[in-house]
């Protein structure tokens, strides 16, 4: 059945456009360097962001915060599908033994603004473990200077025995 308009792409959905302008802009603002290369356009830098390859993650600035992005890198990491994501905890990402460890990085980034050290163990929706290091934590701020949530990005993992 022929379709009159192209698929959306999943960067182009659940207004994760505006949302990753956020995300980019307070990384920019909290580090002094750009997470991708801008390109000017909300869509391209989200597709930038999307198919990097490095994980790029964020949570809603809730008291229990549910996960509202992952790019492809963290989908796969994960084993999580885009829909499952954005109902998700972002407190279920770790094992319930690591939870206060990821409950006091979280403390300390709101306080600090970023943490740039962090490294711990985290858990795909498969029970597959894996190590994170050097991960950068960041406050999530929109234009009007509102927290907004919490990112993060790594480029290294070790996958664990279980």
């Amino acid at each position: 059945m022929p379709q009159d308009h192209p698929a959306l792409q999943p960067w182009q959905e659940h207004g994760w456009p505006d949302h990753l302008q956020i995300l980019l802009d307070s990384y920019y603002q909290l580090l002094g360097e750009q997470l991708v290369p801008r390109s000017g356009s909300a869509e391209e830098d989200a597709r930038r962001v999307f198919e990097a390859p490095f994980v790029v993650v964020s949570h809603t600035a809730a008291s229990d915060p549910i996960l509202n992005f992952g790019n492809q890198t963290a989908l796969g990491l994960w084993e999580i599908d885009i829909e499952t994501l954005m109902q998700t905890p972002s407190r279920m990402t770790a094992e319930p033994m690591h939870r206060d460890e990821r409950a006091q990085l979280l403390e300390r980034t709101t306080r600090d603004g970023y943490v740039d050290d962090y490294q711990g163990i985290r858990i795909a929706t498969t029970g597959r473990r894996f190590r994170i290091e050097q991960a950068i934590v960041w406050n999530l701020t929109n234009a009007a200077g509102d927290y907004v949530g919490q990112a993060a990005t790594f480029d290294q993992w070790t996958f664990l025995d279980a």
